[in-house]
């Protein structure tokens, strides 16, 4: 199993290299943009987590993480609905399921911190 540190990273790549695909247009700028922001948000806000100072550090960075895997998964969705190449469409398609999946990871894993902190 892959570790967190290293499947974030693994996402924030593979939304560049999606984001390389795509046509330059006005169209498609802004969500591309975007995207390269808050995917590459989760790579490296999961990497701040891991030195964080204390364990309110630790799930406020995860807080900022939950936030841009849910930012990521919004704008693959709308570039998934706009997109017309077919050949990008099972791309976009694995790489909203990884969003979700480690959205779904880090909720879990906050929840689990604050039950921890709270003992």
């Amino acid at each position: 199993m892959i570790d967190m540190k290293a499947r974030t990273k693994k996402f924030t790549i593979d939304c560049s290299y999606l984001c390389s695909k795509l046509p330059i247009s006005r169209e498609f700028n802004a969500y591309v943009n975007q995207l390269l922001r808050c995917s590459s948000s989760v790579g490296a806000n999961y990497s701040a987590s891991q030195r964080a100072k204390s364990a309110a550090d630790f799930i406020n960075k995860l807080k900022i993480v939950e936030e841009e895997a849910d930012e990521s998964c919004f704008f693959l969705e709308i570039i998934l609905e706009i997109n017309k190449e077919q050949d990008l469409k099972i791309e976009i398609e694995k790489l909203l399921k990884e969003s979700n999946e480690i959205l779904a990871i880090v909720v879990a894993s906050i929840k689990t911190a604050k039950n921890n902190l709270n003992k």
